[in-house]
């Protein structure tokens, strides 16, 4: 249990700079230090923050997968980083980009990975 915890909490702080390195250089632009970076900056940039991601998504992994001692397959793994990666993006538009709209449709999508996961768990 303390490694499938540890697992989720890893890939949890790991999806969470990987969004930010993704997405949050679209915000850079509102930002004065930002505002003059050039393509090939941002890319260095968005590099250096998802090095903190692989910093926690390869423990999470290792920690996590079944053969290593952890509770989790391979495919159980890959779809916990899905669910919690799509948890996080959500939480992350609704914050920071305010004119993107949450539609019964996204909910509708979510309800339908649940169902993934409920389906990659069952044995």
């Amino acid at each position: 249990m303390k490694r499938a915890i540890l697992t989720i909490f890893l890939l949890l702080i790991s999806n969470t700079f990987m969004t930010f390195a993704w997405y949050g250089h679209l915000k850079f632009k509102q930002m004065n230090f930002f505002n003059n970076l050039n393509l090939i900056s941002v890319i260095f940039l968005s590099w250096g923050i998802a090095l903190f991601e692989y910093s926690l998504l390869i423990p999470a992994n290792k920690i996590g997968y079944i053969e290593n001692g952890g509770p989790f397959n391979l495919w159980q793994l890959k779809i916990i980083q899905e669910v919690i990666s799509l948890l996080v993006f959500t939480v992350f538009t609704i914050i920071f980009f305010k004119n993107e709209a949450f539609t019964s449709n996204h909910a509708i999508g979510f309800c339908l990975l649940i169902l993934a996961v409920y389906f990659i768990f069952k044995k």
